[in-house]
């Protein structure tokens, strides 16, 4: 199984001249969760500027899809391979409640060795409209702006990453949902990838591929 196992950051391989485009390959992946099966066989492919939507029923493997391409979950068969930086923004926000917003921004681009100054910061939490709550305690905000605090640290990667976004738009408010339909759109302009699992419509530019899977028999 070639997928990544760090929660990192995953930097980009150096590409030989004439290989095919930089993108995500899923081949033949078998997923299993809680010695339940739940799919097999599975694959997708994607190059940069794509967006790939899952959808799905609960239970359907979508969440474990995610987590498999971002490296927290063991594929039992196939394999997985990135050829581009991979940043994963979870159901749960991941963020720590005892710190302010801009204080985990901060700490998780040191964690993935990216840009964490006070201006990428401070752009990073502009792009979601999270500044103005970025200077208190995770505890004390709303799951939407916890939400936007979590989504804000995409742009802090590379142009070129992967973003694996599970339910990205959960607990936003309209205007959020816009600031992230921007995010969104303006990543995959630069060349970037998006694999996400939404129940919720995405105003993006561009059309999106649809996966959808089926809980197995």
């Amino acid at each position: 199984m070639s997928a990544a196992r760090s929660s990192k950051t995953l930097p980009a391989k150096v590409r030989d001249a004439g290989a095919p485009p930089a993108g995500l390959r899923v081949s033949g992946i078998l997923l299993v969760r809680g010695g339940r099966l739940v799919q097999a066989g599975l694959s997708l492919s994607m190059v940069a500027g794509e967006v790939t939507l899952l959808r799905g029923p609960n239970g359907s493997g979508k969440s474990t899809l995610l987590r498999a391409v971002a490296g927290r979950l063991p594929a039992a068969e196939g394999t997985i391979e990135c050829d581009v930086p991979v940043l994963y923004i979870g159901h749960a926000d991941g963020l720590s409640p005892a710190l302010t917003g801009r204080q985990n921004l901060a700490d998780w681009a040191v964690l993935n060795e990216l840009a964490g100054d006070d201006e990428a910061v401070d752009a990073a939490l502009d792009n979601m409209q999270a500044r103005p709550f970025a200077d208190l305690p995770v505890r004390h905000l709303s799951h939407g702006q916890r939400r936007r605090v979590a989504l804000a640290r995409l742009t802090l990667g590379p142009a070129s990453a992967l973003w694996l976004l599970d339910e990205p738009n959960s607990g936003l408010d309209a205007a959020s949902s816009i600031a992230l339909d921007d995010l969104i759109s303006g990543h995959l302009e630069e060349g970037g990838m998006v694999l996400a699992a939404t129940h919720l419509p995405l105003g993006i530019t561009h059309s999106p591929r649809t996966l959808t899977l089926e809980i197995p028999a």
